[in-house]
């Protein structure tokens, strides 16, 4: 597959785009925003795969706690994927640019000639200087809201499908931590941060965790299994904070950001 060098897809997690009270992240949504608008115009082309639909559409509604039941899961998702554009399109627009919106299924990467349509309008929207805003589409599609082995797993799995699909050079994955570690930070203080990971193998796959934060549903292991798929197709994955969205300035450097997991090396 012949990646397309200036092709970036960041992953932002519902962890960093609510706060610790479950309300909206304004000062992230504007960063991530300034931060993308800018790396585009030095000439990137960026896809953002955006989390959060539950969490902000649970926001919006005033609703107390993050709903169990399906019917309110996705009724949650309709609300909080309409809030979520509103708020990127307001922050883009602030930096002159356009968002547009993708929703995707299981089905929309498994029959050919949806995933070739796919291909075709990521590919128009790049070439016209668009920045594709993608979630799942959790408002229809409850086997990725519950099926214990969803294809895309909390949006870690779609962002490195979208990025196989659109032949990204790199994908970055922000998340509430720092990157890949060889013991859990959150129990262990002295754990240390691995810089660079050239094969993700049993041993490596033996340092992930369980799930992730009270406010997102992705832990390490689907961070994982995503850079495993990004990998296996030659194109790098970065997991870093998603506290500080200008790490990806020295992302496109090459420096060291989080944990990079090298493309290739699978």
């Amino acid at each position: 597959m012949q990646l397309i060098q200036n092709r970036m897809v960041v992953k932002v997690g519902t962890s960093t785009l609510t706060n610790e009270t479950g309300q909206n992240n304004l000062r992230a949504f504007d960063q991530i925003a300034c931060v993308l608008a800018d790396i585009q115009n030095m000439g990137y082309e960026i896809i953002l795969v955006s989390s959060g639909a539950i969490a902000v559409g649970t926001n919006k509604l005033k609703m107390k706690t993050r709903p169990s039941g399906m019917r309110l899961k996705q009724a949650a998702a309709a609300v909080g994927q309409c809030r979520i554009m509103h708020l990127y399109n307001k922050f883009f627009s602030d930096y002159d640019k356009i968002t547009a919106q993708i929703l995707l299924n299981a089905e929309d990467m498994e029959i050919e000639e949806k995933k070739e349509n796919l291909i075709n309008t990521f590919d128009a929207l790049l070439e016209m200087g668009i920045i594709p805003v993608v979630n799942e589409n959790d408002s229809v599609s409850y086997t990725e809201i519950e099926s214990e082995d969803r294809l895309f797993g909390d949006n870690d799995m779609l962002s490195a499908v979208v990025a196989v699909l659109c032949r990204a050079r790199r994908l970055v994955i922000l998340s509430d931590i720092d990157g890949f570690y060889d013991h859990d930070p959150r129990l262990y203080p002295n754990a240390k941060r691995i810089e660079r990971v050239t094969k993700i193998d049993e041993e490596v796959e033996s340092l992930a965790g369980g799930v992730g934060s009270r406010r997102g549903t992705g832990g390490m292991k689907t961070k994982l299994k995503a850079a495993k798929l990004a990998n296996l197709q030659g194109i790098d994955t970065i997991i870093a904070n998603g506290k500080n969205p200008a790490a990806l300035y020295e992302v496109i450097r090459g420096g060291s950001v989080g944990t990079l997991f090298v493309g290739g090396g699978n």
